[in-house]
């Protein structure tokens, strides 16, 4: 039996004390720690690069989830894997070799997933399951934090565990993720949950109880 996987999203961190936090939550029981990429180009809001991915791994043994939601990530894909990233996943949509960058990922060393936007239908991933460590079904249109899951999402989530099928990738859900919530996206198939408001709202005094309540959503065999 494992716990659901906790992924923090540090989207939602206090971007003056991010290598405090980041240190914190791991220190709270937090494995993963999520890593929005975002470039004002293929989403509407723009984060940070490789240089605060290095700040990160120096402030934290966490594994590194790095989401690539930028146009062209094939340009920058090395300069985030030599920052200390573990996992970087890209969107299907983001370009039309996108094969072609899972396979760069791996040959860089480190682990691959993909990610599906919410009007992306899943069978557009299909062919690459085989090639993934990860899936990542976005169950918000992706940008910003803070939003509210898309129900219809948790069917989607369902339909792509289904389609993996025994494979070894994990499903990841990024959007809305709360306690009240948590279970349901579990039941339908989701392994890994990231989650930003549900784990750092109260502060880092609150952060053990946030984590360890969505890990008591259900347990995984």
């Amino acid at each position: 039996m494992r716990s659901v996987i906790i992924a923090p999203s540090v989207l939602t961190a206090d971007f003056g004390r991010l290598s405090e936090a980041a240190a914190a939550v791991y220190a709270a029981g937090a494995e993963w720690l999520h890593l929005d990429i975002m470039d004002g180009v293929f989403v509407p809001n723009i984060s940070f690069g490789p240089e605060m991915v290095r700040a990160l791994r120096a402030a934290t043994p966490a594994l590194l989830d790095v989401h690539l939601m930028i146009h062209n990530p094939d340009a920058y894909l090395a300069g985030f894997a030599q920052a200390g990233a573990d996992r970087i996943s890209v969107h299907v949509e983001s370009g039309p070799h996108v094969h072609r960058t899972l396979t760069t990922i791996r040959d860089l060393g480190k682990k691959c997933g993909i990610v599906l936007n919410p009007s992306t239908h899943q069978d557009s991933i299909a062919y690459l399951l085989d090639y993934v460590d990860l899936v990542l079904v976005m169950s918000v249109n992706p940008g910003f934090g803070g939003q509210k899951i898309i129900p219809a999402m948790l069917e989607k989530v369902q339909r792509v565990r289904d389609m993996v099928d025994g494979r070894p990738v994990e499903i990841e859900v990024d959007g809305g993720v709360t306690t009240q919530n948590a279970a349901s996206i579990v039941e339908a198939g989701a392994t890994v949950l990231v989650a930003g408001s549900a784990v750092f709202n109260g502060g880092p005094a609150a952060y053990a109880q946030n984590i360890a309540a969505l890990k008591r959503c259900r347990q995984l065999s």
